[in-house]
């Protein structure tokens, strides 16, 4: 080491950057906004309850005797009124339960029927011995 004047061993010196000095600008952070929160209302369980009961219905509703079909069309005229003035949400879920409800009640009820009274008559009528 050389002699330099104005340096003295004994001073500490200034600590080291560990990182080097980037050429970029350093990253600007904007503002946190405001959250705005919007509460959707409450779904209708009725109207739930009959998008499920005309998806039964559709399903097995025949060997229930269409007991799910007609209540899926009751609980979705429920379910309608109740999502009529907007306070509860799931028209949509009523409106399918109605939809579903009616189309299958009366095939359900007729097959049911003609199974009730075809074993009824089966039964009752006579069958040839040979």
């Amino acid at each position: 080491m050389s002699y330099q004047p104005g340096y003295d061993p004994t001073r500490p010196q200034p600590p080291i950057s560990a990182a080097p000095a980037s050429p970029y600008p350093p990253p600007h952070h904007h503002p946190l906004l405001p959250q705005v929160v919007v509460h959707a209302p409450p779904s209708s369980g009725t109207a739930t309850a009959s998008m499920v009961l005309g998806i039964l219905g559709i399903l097995g509703g025949w060997c229930l005797f269409g007991l799910p079909c007609i209540l899926a069309v009751i609980l979705g005229h429920v379910g309608l009124h109740e999502t009529r003035n907007g306070t509860k949400s799931g028209r949509g879920m009523a409106v399918t339960g109605l939809i579903l409800g009616y189309v299958f009640v009366g095939p359900t009820i007729a097959l049911t029927v003609l199974v009730f009274f075809g074993g009824v008559i089966g039964a009752a009528s006579p069958t040839p011995t040979p």
